[in-house]
C-alpha cells in the first residue's frame, strides 16, 4: 500500500518462539491501515508501518497486549517524517549476497526505517528519518560496508528539485560557496548539494516561492559561470554506459589474451609443427608452450580479473561470501596449481607438468562476457520508465503578458525551467508541457497516453490539462500549477520506480537460500576434490579413466574447480526482481500502476473481489431523471428548499439534484440559493438542514426512520418503483412530512457485465457493497451478474465485510473510488482505486486503474497471475540448473563415458543461467491483455514466443 507512511517499534516482553512472533504479527495485520509488521524474536522487538490516518501506536500496542504479550512503545524511534527517501547508485552488487547483505547492514542504521536494494538497476533507496540522520551518513555507511555509492536524490520528495550543470571555474571551495551563499539568499530554498564529479548541484525548493530560472539568473550574474539543466535521468544512463563499457573493453581485453592460450592448449597440439616449436625444452622440462601460457594468462588473472579479488575481499571483509569469491577461489586454483607445475618442471630434469592456464583465463572471459550480456539484458528492464519520461516534451513556449492578459512576449525554453504560474502556448500538435489549467482559447486534448481514454477532451476556458497530454487542433494559453516532481507524470514515474524497487515476499525466499549458498558451495566443491582425490589415490576407479594429459589429482582439482564456478547466485537473485520490474513496467504501459511487488504478489491469489457501485460498476455521474411529488407545492419550490441543502453536500447524487434543480429557477440571473443553517451531513444517510426556517431532510430510508419521518403507502410504491429501475431514490422530507422523492440514475459502465463473466471463468468471486438503498444495489448487481448484495453500508461496514471474508479463507481485492472507500481498500489483501476516484482513495489502494475501466481489474490479475508463473519458472530455472549442473561438474557421470564439463564450460554455463533467466523475465514484455470479442467471452491466453 502506498500513502502517508510511519514506523512504530515496539519492545515486546513474554515471547518464547517464533510462533509467539507470528502471532503478534498475525494480529497486528488485521487492524485497518497496516502497511508491515515484523517481529523478531530474539531481540524482542516488533516493527510496524502503518498510515496514520487508520490507526495508532496506541491502538496498535493494545492489539499485541490483547495476543498476550507485553508492549512498549519505543518513542525515540518513532518516525516523525514519511517523506524522505534517497537514492544511490551502488557500484559492487555483483550477486544476491550482495543485496542482503547492503540491505541488513543499512536496515540496521538506527534512524533508517526501510530500504530497498534494486539488483537490476544497482540502487538502493533507503526511507530514513532526516531528524536521525542524513543522507551522507547513508552515504558514508554504504562506502563504510564495502560499496562505492553515489547520490541521486536527497530525499525531498514532498518539495520540488531541479539540478542544474554548472560550467566556469569550480575548483576552489571558496566558488562552490560563493554560487550557494547567493542562491541561499532566494527564497524558498530548502536544500542544497553540490558533486564536482558532475559539477552538478541540486536544489530542494517551494516551488510557490522561487524555480529554476530564478536560480540560473543568479548563478549567471555572477558573471564566470553558466548553468543548464542536469536531468536526473543523465546520472543513472551514464553508470549504465559507463558499466557497459567497462564490461565490453574487458571482455575485449580478456579475449585478446585468452584466445592465444586457447589455441595452444585446445588446437596447436594437433599441428605437428606448431606443437614441436611448443614443446621446445627452456629449462629443464620446462617448456616454450608452458611459458606463454604463464605470460598470456597472467594479465587476465590479476589485472582484468582484479575486480574479483576486490569484490571477495569486501565482501569477506563483512563477513559474508559472494560470486566473486567462488570465481575468485575457482581460477586460483587453477592458476596456482599450474604455477606450481610450471616451477617444478623448470627445477625438476624429469617432471612432466600439465598446467590449467587455459581453465583461469578462459573461465573468467566467460564470466565477465555473461555479465556484459546480463546488464544488456537488464537495461531493457526499465524501458516502461524511460517511456513515461518521453512523455514529457523537451521545450515550452514561455508567454510573457501585460496586466490586461495580451501577449508583449514568447520565447522557447527547456521543460524542466518551467516555474509555477508561468503562463505557456501550446500549438495544435504540441505536448502540453506541464499540468495546468486554460486561460485563453479552446481545442481537444489526447489524454489516452495518462488517463487511456481514447477520445479527444473539449478544453476551454477554466479545464485543467494534464502535462504529457497532445494537443490536437487548437491553440491553448494555459497557466501552470504544478511542476516538477508534483506533476502527475513525475508521481506516476515515481509510483513506478518505487514498485520496481519494492521487494515482492517471495523474493524472501532467495534471500534465506543466499545466507547459506556460497559456503555451502564452496563446501561441496571441496568435498568433491578430496573425494575424487582419495578415489584416485585408493585405486577407487580404473587408472583408464584418467585423461592422459593430467593424474588423479589434477583431475580431482578439475572436478573441484567446475563445482565452484558453476554454482551462483545470481540467477536466483534475478529471478523475482527482473520479473516484477518487468511486469510492473507492463502493467504501468496499460495503465495499470501496481505499487510493487507486494501488491504484484498478493494480486495473483485474489480470489474474491469487492464491488463498490458508483463511480465503479456505474459511470459515476448520476442524473436526475424524475421526481415525484407527494404533497402539493410548486416544483421551483420543491427544487430550491432541496437544493439549497445539498449545496453544501460534496456526494456526487447532491450535485446531481443541486445541477437538475436549476432548470426550476424563477430568476435564472440569480446563482444563490436561501441560506441553509444548521446543516449536517449523516454519513451513508443523508443531510439536514434548516431553510426558511423549516427543517429539511433529504436521503434514504434510514435517516427518515432515524427522525420518525412517516412513508405514506403511496410514498413506498413510488420508492419501489424507482429501485426495480436500477436508479436511486431520494426521499425529502419538510417538518417531518414526506414531500417527494427524486429518481438519480447512474448508468452502468461499458463492459461491466462482461468482465463479471471474464472474473467467473477466472474462479473469482464478485460482490457488491454499496452504502446506496437495497433496491438499487439489487438491480444494479442483477444486471451485471452479481449474485452477492450488501447495501446501505456505511464505510466502516465495507472495511467488515472485508476483513469477514477474509477471515473465511478469501484473499480479497477491493476496487473503489471515492473516499468512503479508503478503509476497505486499506483492509483488502489487495486494494485497486479507480484513477478518476479521490486522492485518499487512490493513496490508500495498492493497484491504481489509471483508466478508470473495470476491463483493467482482469489486466492487473491476470497480469500478476502471467508474472509470478514466470517468476516461478525463473525459480525452476535457477534451482533446477544448479540441481542438474552440479552433480555433472562433480563427476557423477563421468563413469557413465567420461563425460565430464571443463572449468571453463562451467564457467560459461554460470554466466548462461544468469541471463537466461533476465530473458525469461523479458519475455513478459510480450504480454497481451484478456479481450471480450463480440459480446462473446474469450480470453486470450498469452504466447511466449
Amino acid at each position: 500500500m502506498q500513502g502517508p507512511e510511519a514506523k512504530a517499534l515496539f519492545s515486546v516482553t513474554g515471547m518464547t518462539c517464533s510462533a509467539c512472533a507470528g502471532s503478534v504479527e498475525k494480529a497486528v495485520k488485521r487492524l485497518p491501515g497496516i502497511k508491515d509488521a515484523v517481529v523478531d524474536v530474539l531481540n524482542h522487538r516488533g516493527q510496524v508501518i502503518f498510515c496514520p490516518s487508520f490507526v495508532n501506536e496506541e491502538k496498535i500496542r493494545e492489539t499485541i497486549e490483547d495476543v498476550g504479550f507485553g508492549a512498549t512503545l519505543i518513542t525515540e524511534e518513532i518516525n516523525e517524517s514519511s517523506n524522505r527517501v534517497c537514492k544511490f547508485s551502488i557500484q559492487g552488487l555483483t550477486c544476491i549476497s550482495c543485496t542482503t547483505t547492503l540491505e541488513y547492514s543499512l536496515q540496521a542504521l538506527h534512524g533508517v526505517q526501510k530500504t530497498l536494494v534494486s539488483p537490476i538497476n544497482g540502487e538502493v533507496g533507503v526511507h530514513y528519518n532526516p531528524r536521525i540522520l542524513t543522507y551522507n551518513d547513508i552515504l558514508q555507511a554504504i562506502n563504510d560496508i564495502g560499496f562505492e555509492a553515489i547520490l541521486i536524490n536527497t530525499g525531498h520528495e514532498d518539495k520540488s528539485k531541479v539540478q542544474l550543470q554548472i560550467d566556469g571555474v569550480l575548483q576552489t571551495e571558496n566558488m562552490i560557496k560563493l554560487i550557494t551563499n547567493s542562491l541561499e539568499s532566494l527564497p524558498g530554498i530548502q536544500d542544497m548539494n553540490f558533486e564536482p564529479e558532475f559539477k552538478k548541484l541540486s536544489i530542494t525548493y517551494e516551488p510557490d516561492l522561487s524555480g529554476p530560472r530564478d536560480f540560473i539568473k543568479i548563478i549567471e550574474s555572477l558573471g564566470s559561470f553558466k548553468a543548464m539543466v542536469f536531468p536526473e535521468e543523465k546520472v543513472r544512463d551514464f553508470h549504465r554506459e559507463e558499466e557497459i563499457k567497462k564490461y565490453y573493453r574487458s571482455v575485449l581485453c580478456s579475449l585478446l589474451f585468452t584466445i592465444p592460450v586457447f589455441l595452444m592448449s585446445m588446437v596447436f597440439m594437433y599441428l605437428p609443427k606448431i606443437k614441436h616449436g611448443l614443446d621446445t625444452k627452456v629449462v629443464n622440462m620446462l617448456n616454450i608452450g608452458e611459458i606463454l601460457r604463464w605470460i598470456l594468462s597472467s594479465p587476465v588473472q590479476f589485472i582484468i580479473g582484479r575486480r574479483f579479488y576486490i569484490g571477495s575481499y569486501k565482501a569477506l571483509r563483512r563477513g559474508s561470501a559472494n560470486m566473486d569469491v567462488l570465481i575468485a577461489l575457482g581460477t586460483n586454483a587453477a592458476y596456482f596449481y599450474s604455477f606450481y607445475s610450471l616451477l617444478r618442471a623448470a627445477l625438476s630434469p624429469s617432471f612432466i607438468s600439465t598446467d590449467f592456464f587455459e581453465t583461469s583465463s578462459m573461465l573468467i572471459t566467460f564470466i565477465l562476457l555473461g555479465k556484459y550480456l546480463e546488464i544488456l539484458a537488464k537495461g531493457k528492464t526499465s524501458e516502461a520508465i524511460e517511456k513515461l519520461i518521453d512523455l514529457a516534451p523537451q521545450t515550452a513556449v514561455l508567454l510573457t503578458l501585460d496586466s490586461e492578459g495580451n501577449v508583449l512576449d514568447e520565447k522557447e525554453i527547456d521543460s524542466k525551467l518551467i516555474q509555477k504560474n508561468d503562463v505557456l502556448k501550446i500549438v495544435p500538435g504540441a505536448k502540453v508541457a506541464c499540468d495546468g489549467f486554460v486561460l485563453w482559447g479552446q481545442s481537444h486534448v489526447n489524454e489516452s497516453m495518462i488517463t487511456g481514454e481514447s477520445r479527444p477532451v473539449k478544453k476551454w476556458k477554466g479545464d485543467t490539462v494534464i502535462g504529457g497530454t497532445l494537443n490536437e487542433n487548437g491553440v491553448l494559453h494555459i497557466k501552470a500549477t504544478k511542476v516538477g516532481s508534483e506533476s502527475a507524470l513525475a508521481q506516476i514515474v515515481r509510483l513506478v520506480e518505487s514498485a520496481q524497487m519494492a521487494k515482492a515476499p517471495v523474493q524472501k525466499f532467495a534471500d534465506r537460500i543466499s545466507e547459506f549458498f556460497v559456503p555451502l558451495v564452496i563446501l561441496v566443491s571441496f568435498s568433491t576434490w578430496l573425494a575424487w582425490f582419495l578415489a584416485g589415490k585408493l585405486n577407487g576407479y580404473p587408472k583408464s579413466w584418467i585423461p592422459s594429459s593430467m593424474d588423479s589429482f589434477e583431475l580431482a582439482l578439475q572436478f573441484g574447480i567446475s563445482v565452484m564456478v558453476i554454482a551462483c547466485p545470481c540467477a536466483l537473485g534475478l529471478a523475482t526482481p527482473t520479473a516484477v520490474m518487468v511486469g510492473t513496467g507492463v502493467g504501468a504501459s496499460q495503465g495499470v500502476l501496481i505499487k510493487g511487488g507486494q501488491a504484484l504478489e498478493s494480486t495473483h491469489k485474489v480470489n474474491c473481489i469487492v464491488f463498490d457501485k458508483t463511480g465503479t460498476l456505474t459511470i459515476g455521474k448520476p442524473e436526475v431523471v424524475n421526481r415525484r411529488l407527494l404533497k402539493e407545492m410548486s416544483l421551483s419550490e420543491f427544487h430550491e428548499m432541496v437544493a439549497a441543502v445539498e449545496v453544501n453536500s460534496e456526494h456526487p447524487l447532491a450535485k446531481a439534484i443541486v445541477e437538475y434543480a436549476k432548470r426550476f429557477r424563477q430568476d435564472e440571473a440569480n446563482n444563490v440559493w436561501p441560506e441553509a443553517r444548521g446543516f449536517r451531513s449523516i454519513t451513508g444517510k443523508g443531510v439536514i438542514a434548516f431553510v426558511r426556517n423549516k427543517e429539511v431532510l433529504v436521503g434514504n430510508k434510514s435517516l427518515m426512520l432515524d427522525h420518525n419521518v412517516r412513508i405514506p403507502l403511496n410514498g413506498h410504491g413510488v420508492f419501489a418503483e424507482i429501485e426495480e429501475s436500477a436508479q436511486t431514490g431520494v426521499l425529502v422530507s419538510i417538518d417531518r412530512e414526506l414531500v417527494g422523492v427524486i429518481a438519480i440514475s447512474d448508468p452502468l459502465k461499458p463492459g461491466a457485465r462482461e468482465v463479471i463473466s471474464i472474473l467467473k471463468s477466472m474462479k473469482v468471486k464478485s460482490i457488491v457493497v454499496t452504502g446506496d438503498n437495497w433496491g438499487t444495489a439489487n438491480a444494479i448487481a442483477k444486471e451485471v451478474g452479481i449474485d452477492t448484495v450488501i447495501a446501505e453500508a456505511k464505510p466502516e461496514h465495507k472495511a467488515e465485510k472485508v476483513r469477514e471474508l477474509q477471515a473465511a479463507g478469501n484473499v480479497v481485492a477491493m476496487v473503489g473510488d471515492g473516499i468512503n472507500d479508503a478503509p476497505a481498500l486499506m483492509a483488502a489483501d489487495v486494494g485497486m482505486a479507480i484513477g478518476a476516484g479521490t486522492d485518499i482513495a487512490i493513496e490508500a489502494a495498492d493497484i491504481v486503474l489509471m483508466k478508470s475501466n473495470l476491463e483493467d481489474v482482469i489486466t492487473a490479475i491476470d497480469l500478476s497471475r502471467k508474472t509470478f508463473f514466470r517468476i516461478r519458472l525463473n525459480y525452476i530455472w535457477a534451482l533446477g540448473y544448479n540441481a542438474l549442473s552440479i552433480p555433472v561438474a562433480a563427476g557423477a557421470f563421468f563413469p557413465l563415458g567420461g563425460f565430464r564439463l571443463p572449468p571453463w564450460i562451467a564457467g560459461g554455463a554460470m554466466a548462461a543461467s544468469s541471463v537466461s533467466v533476465v530473458c525469461s523475465s523479458l519475455l513478459l514484455k510480450n504480454y497481451r491483455r484478456p479481450k471480450v470479442f463480440n459480446n462473446n467471452i474469450e480470453i486470450e491466453e498469452i504466447v511466449i514466443k
